[in-house]
């Protein structure tokens, strides 16, 4: 294919999307095994991956039902988890400047995978390129793995007794482990572990991840405050040290002064 000086070629993109779409979208068979266990009918899982798309919400769902949650409970921290994609919308529209006619269908692309590997491209068209075959891939099989492990989910019966309950947390903590590269990330991530933990013996099923959700703004008060104190230790520093230099100007002067008297 034929690429600019400079560009990265477009077979390297279709690769690397390639492999984002068919290593994350396998994860959905463990989706539609934990979606049946939840008690979600084969349709109802199914119209889920079709409609939704994105997995995290996906999971926090099916999860908070499988507990006994209120499925309005489940439905709203399904919804809080996935308001960040409107905002990846926000970053690829610029990004990828599609046409209009287009982008109410591409919005339903526009998830964790798709936008990690749009932004990674040098240029508009790798971005495109990147953007639409990793979506294309990661639908295609998300929604087949999902039909799959709904079936085998209602051949095998009794999926707790095979531990198959385990698989759909285990695979929102792949997806999620990897995300977490900052010190600020990990705090949050381990601020909203301890809230849930500590609130899910006192808390409906489902409220202590809405409550977790917490733990973003308390990270972020408490590093807006530690910085804070940070800039007012600097300038109470600045301003010693400023006072330490008008003293030892001062003296100096007085020495010039001194040595001006002796010598006249």
């Amino acid at each position: 294919m034929h690429h600019a000086d400079g560009a990265k070629p477009d077979r390297a993109v279709v690769r690397d999307a390639l492999g984002v779409g068919v290593a994350v979208g396998l994860s959905g068979f463990a989706f539609g095994v934990t979606s049946a266990g939840s008690g979600l009918s084969l349709s109802q899982t199914c119209v889920l991956s079709l409609l939704v798309f994105t997995g995290a919400s996906q999971f926090a769902l099916v999860g908070a039902l499988a507990a006994g949650g209120n499925p309005f409970t489940a439905a709203a921290g399904a919804f809080f988890l996935g308001v960040r994609n409107a905002f990846y919308g926000l970053r690829l529209s610029q990004v990828l400047a599609l046409p209009r006619a287009v982008r109410p269908f591409a919005a339903q692309w526009v998830i964790d995978e798709t936008t990690v590997v749009a932004l990674a491209q040098p240029t508009r068209r790798a971005a495109r390129i990147g953007f639409t075959v990793t979506g294309l891939t990661l639908y295609v099989l998300w929604n087949l793995t999902t039909l799959l492990g709904a079936l085998g989910a209602e051949a095998i019966g009794d999926i707790d007794a095979w531990g198959l309950d385990a698989a759909g947390p285990a695979v929102f903590l792949a997806l999620l482990a990897p995300m977490l590269q900052t010190t600020r990330e990990r705090a949050v991530a381990g601020v909203a572990v301890v809230l849930g933990l500590a609130l899910l013996p006192v808390l409906p099923a489902g409220v202590p991840v809405l409550v977790a959700a917490a733990a973003a703004p308390v990270v972020l008060w408490a590093e807006g405050r530690r910085k804070t104190d940070e800039r007012r230790n600097d300038r109470q520093s600045g301003r010693r040290n400023d006072r330490q230099d008008d003293r030892q100007d001062d003296r100096q002067d007085d020495r010039q002064d001194r040595e001006q008297e002796a010598a006249g």
